[in-house]
């Protein structure tokens, strides 16, 4: 730990102090956003679009090469979240019997749209480094978009706690209440596709689905309203994600995968617990 400690002050290692930087500010949109999403039961709908955004970052990468150079692959990759998130949550809310084959089919397309068009770009462009990121890349930039979007969401839920909580639990209730059921699960969506966007420079698209909801998992254990379940799930991320850049530092090993594994078992550790303290 001692060795760790020394080189997150070295000046030569500031990509160190950017990925734990990183991995504090994602716990807060991992934690909050992960919540809502664990507690609606739309883990299917957040995986396709983490992966549909794989289409956008192709797309983004072969306009860059033909059509207009200096196009970021992170604008594309916006471009398909938040329109993949539409899509699915128009169809979730207007055709629920269809949902899931719309999720399967946004799933699916927007990897393989990502593909080739990675096929189609001149030089080697590796799927891999989209698909699993790494955290010790993550730039100041990175950083300063990751601590808008903190206090962007922070607010909104602070701002609509209510209607978050009641249009979770209970739809019906919330409509008698006033509350606009789909614009509040809309926004929730594109909030959460902007987020995937930003997370997955943290543990890849693959990965990003599994923050969203072990953290969440976890918390659930222990808390009693969307509230404390948010504040909790925020201190699970920020401690699986700073245990995975200890460890995937000290065993030179990918450290998103290594903040996902810590989680997944800590996760799967609750669970086994409390279905052994549950009375048959």
């Amino acid at each position: 730990m001692h060795e760790f400690l020394f080189a997150l002050v070295n000046p030569d290692f500031p990509f160190l102090r950017n990925a734990l930087m990183a991995g504090v500010l994602s716990s807060v949109l991992f934690g909050i956003l992960g919540s809502v999403v664990t507690v609606r039961r739309i883990g299917s709908l957040a995986g396709a679009v983490s992966h549909a955004v794989l289409g956008g970052i192709g797309m983004a990468l072969y306009l860059s090469a033909f059509f207009i150079p200096g196009f970021p692959p992170i604008a594309g990759a916006l471009i398909f979240a938040v329109l993949s998130a539409v899509i699915i949550g128009l169809v979730s809310l207007k055709a629920k019997q269809r949902e899931d084959t719309v999720i399967n089919a946004i799933w699916v397309i927007g990897m393989s749209l990502g593909l080739l068009f990675m096929a189609k770009t001149p030089g080697y462009a590796d799927p891999s480094t989209w698909l699993f990121g790494n955290i010790l890349l993550i730039s100041n930039r990175d950083l300063l978009f990751m601590a808008v979007l903190d206090i962007i969401v922070l607010l909104l839920a602070w701002r609509f706690y209510a209607q978050i909580e009641a249009s979770s639990f209970d739809e019906e209730f919330a409509r008698t209440r006033g509350v606009n059921v789909e614009l509040v699960f809309l926004l929730i969506l594109g909030l959460t596709a902007v987020a995937i966007v930003l997370l997955q420079t943290f543990v890849g698209i693959v990965m990003v689905i599994a923050m969203l909801t072990l953290p969440a998992g976890c918390s659930g254990v222990f808390s009693r309203s969307l509230g404390g379940m948010m504040i909790t799930s925020c201190l699970f991320s920020a401690f699986f994600s700073i245990s995975g850049l200890v460890s995937g530092w000290f065993l030179d090993l990918p450290i998103g995968a290594m903040t996902v594994i810590i989680a997944g078992v800590v996760f799967l550790g609750f669970s086994v617990f409390r279905a052994v303290r549950r009375p048959n």
